[in-house]
């Protein structure tokens, strides 16, 4: 079976502790690393860009891998990757958003920041899905570590999620890879279905290393 390489294009050896941890009940095939040089936590376009950049220099060098993941909700060089390599190249907010498509009419998501809801509704309208958007609600700029561990921030995104099922969400997509730990919590807490987008993305290259 081939290797799917996950690549946290972000510098938190916590978030890339925390994506390998929520890949590993499906199987061996991943390999997680991150990106050294890049900001514990990509927040603006510019992080985006530099991300996207530092993921197409790494992929290119990977000819052993069957799947490539960019594994930041930003989805960063997941264009410039796909367009450059044969291999295929996932995102996982187009994954989390897909997966929670099948599991709602209508979903909603938590960001970590006001600033990143921009950018991700243009991937969405690129995507054709805003319609089916309830809301995007966003946490006050918190790190992508401290998105999944922080006690205080897990209240916030409790709350968030509480709001995003009364504006008519069905399903809630965690809008970092760093929230992969309170996935479940999260879930039996509000009843909704919470879609972590790393292990969306993880399934879906399953699918294409196993079919």
């Amino acid at each position: 079976m081939g290797k799917v390489l996950v690549v946290n294009p972000n510098s938190s050896a916590v978030v890339t502790q925390g994506i390998a941890a929520a890949l590993a009940p499906l199987g061996d095939c991943f390999e997680v690393t991150d990106l050294p040089d890049s900001p514990a936590t990509i927040a603006s376009d510019e992080d985006v860009a530099r991300a996207g950049l530092g993921f197409l220099e790494l992929v290119r060098g990977r000819e052993d891998a069957a799947v490539f993941v960019t594994a930041c909700f930003s989805d960063p060089g997941l264009e410039l990757a796909r367009a450059a390599l044969t291999q295929p190249v996932i995102g996982v907010q187009e994954a989390g958003i897909l997966t929670a498509l099948a599991r709602a009419d209508r979903f909603g998501i938590i960001a970590l920041s006001p600033k990143s809801i921009p950018r991700h509704l243009r991937k969405m309208r690129m995507m054709g899905v805003e319609g089916r958007l309830a809301a995007e609600l966003a946490l006050d700029g918190v790190s992508a570590a401290a998105s999944g561990t922080d006690p205080q921030v897990y209240e916030q995104v409790r709350g968030l999620a509480v709001q995003l099922g009364d504006m008519g969400a069905g399903a809630i997509v965690l809008g970092c890879a760093g929230m992969a730990s309170i996935r479940a919590r999260l879930e039996a807490e509000t009843g909704l279905a919470v879609i972590d987008p790393v292990v969306a993305a993880g399934a879906m290259a399953l699918g294409i290393v196993k079919g």
